[in-house]
């Protein structure tokens, strides 16, 4: 049976479609929010065609003794004990019976919906285990949703619309990931929904980039921002910045140098001492927008990947946000901590934080979004800036700033919610990745002392940037 157009199709003829379909036959495992994604099945009818069992653990007596006790029932780790269990009986139970005509499959979610005083994160696990054709081994897809509806029957009926769209991608559309995500919010939008994380998982992913699935959330406004580990895992944000103190830089990072590791290592010395926290507390993030992503009109995904590459070769996190605006960034940072954040930024960055054509769409203008800027203690710390023509060193005080902002700019560094970085190293001030990228095309060696031995080597070994060996 072949697709239909995602583009018209409804959550109705989708779950009716795949009521249909013969071939596929299995098990819906929901917690927490009513087993919403079932409940399609059983409306549009012909669900026995599909339906193998239909369970619903909500005590936690009952769920731990399934799938085994857990710290957190909304966990991932949770979904993937539902996803293996509930796969291994299926086969166990059925396999023999008509494993030979049929793909079995495992639709799981744990979600916390809305509670009666509205006082919880709202949010949720959701996946599928399931055979590609008959008797071949299972791939996954995982997300994590946010739901925004500010009632509860609401964000049931948005979590039922999403997993039956999960399904039917991932019987339909899995030939093609991108489609799959775009179809995601079918029938809903962003306001309802944010997925910020997706992992396909399995060998008929094998040649699926999760990272380049994490920047597509993004690029099609799913989510405002998705985070890549230090070591090149998609993550879930709120797993990781959960209470945490964050200290985050801005940057193309194309490629990382040497000063914007000296900007965070500056940085980082500062925030310990204001923030009071042990520095194995500190979450580091290096941070890309979707504005400098598209500065050349269009994302280029191997030089996306280069860039998560070089990040993730000198151990650090990659944030990938579409908050061009610093305020934005930090209500999306304070989402997550009430704890300590720092911003790491350059001297153009500060001077443009000061610039009020970017705040035109906000009624309080520049004093509104410094307000939501500067709340729950964040601190901006600014590295310096050598000005090759006068060969002189301006730090954050010697910024000129419009005159009318003066006063409001000699507040709030009087009041250290600016600080100048006081540690680093003059000699890397005149590095610049333009220079090292010029320096990379003209098979000019110098670029390899403006970067770490790691970045330069993963740089050499893939030809990243345009490398290419003499």
């Amino acid at each position: 049976m072949e697709p239909t157009n995602t583009t018209t199709i409804t959550p109705h003829e989708k779950a009716v479609q795949i009521n249909l379909d013969k071939r596929f036959y299995g098990t819906f495992a929901e917690i927490g929010a009513g087993q919403e994604v079932a409940r399609w099945f059983f409306v549009v009818g012909g669900a026995s065609g599909t339906l193998a069992k239909t369970i619903s653990a909500y005590d936690m007596a009952f769920s731990d003794a399934i799938y085994g006790k857990g710290e957190r029932y909304v966990s991932q780790v949770r979904l993937q004990n539902m996803l293996d269990y509930e796969f291994a009986l299926l086969i166990e139970r059925l396999n023999a019976k008509r494993g030979k005509d049929t793909s079995f499959f495992v639709f799981a979610d744990t979600v916390s919906a809305r509670n009666y005083l509205g006082t919880n994160e709202c949010h949720g696990w959701m996946g599928i285990k399931f055979q590609m054709q008959p008797g071949a081994h299972s791939s996954e897809i995982i997300i994590h949703v946010n739901m925004l509806d500010k009632e509860n029957l609401q964000q049931q009926e948005a979590l039922g619309i999403i997993g039956v769209n999960l399904i039917y991608g991932a019987f339909y559309l899995h030939a093609e990931p991108t489609k799959l995500i775009a179809s995601l919010l079918d029938g809903l939008s962003t306001a309802r929904i944010e997925v910020d994380m997706i992992k396909f998982i399995g060998p008929y992913f094998s040649n699926v980039d999760n990272r380049l699935m994490a920047l597509q959330l993004v690029e099609e406004g799913l989510s405002n921002a998705t985070l890549i580990g230090a070591n090149g895992e998609v993550l879930q944000p709120s797993e990781v910045l959960h209470k945490k103190p964050i200290l985050v830089e801005r940057g193309s990072f194309r490629p990382v140098t040497k000063v914007n590791l000296d900007m965070l290592d500056g940085a980082r010395q500062q925030f310990l001492r204001d923030a009071e926290v042990k520095e194995n507390e500190i979450v580091e993030l290096m941070e890309i927008t979707m504005r400098n992503l598209l500065s050349t009109g269009a994302i280029d995904h191997r030089d996306f990947l280069a860039r998560a590459d070089t990040i993730n070769a000198v151990g650090k996190m990659v944030l990938i946000s579409n908050y061009a605006e610093y305020y934005k960034l930090a209500a999306y940072l304070q989402r997550y901590t009430k704890s300590r954040i720092g911003i790491v930024l350059g001297i153009p960055n500060l001077k443009e934080l000061f610039d009020v054509k970017y705040y035109d769409a906000l009624e309080g203008g520049i004093l509104e979004s410094f307000g939501r800027l500067f709340k729950n203690d964040l601190k901006l710390y600014v590295y310096p800036f050598l000005d090759g023509s006068i060969d002189q060193l301006i730090s954050a005080r010697d910024v000129e700033v419009p005159p009318h902002l003066k006063h409001l700019f000699i507040h709030l560094m009087e009041n250290g919610y600016i600080e100048s970085i006081e540690h680093f190293h003059k000699e890397y001030l005149g590095i610049f990745s333009r220079a090292i990228l010029s320096h990379i095309r003209d098979h000019d060696h110098r670029w390899e002392e403006m970067v770490t031995p790691e970045v330069a080597t993963i740089i050499k070994d893939r030809c990243f940037f345009g490398y290419r060996p003499q």
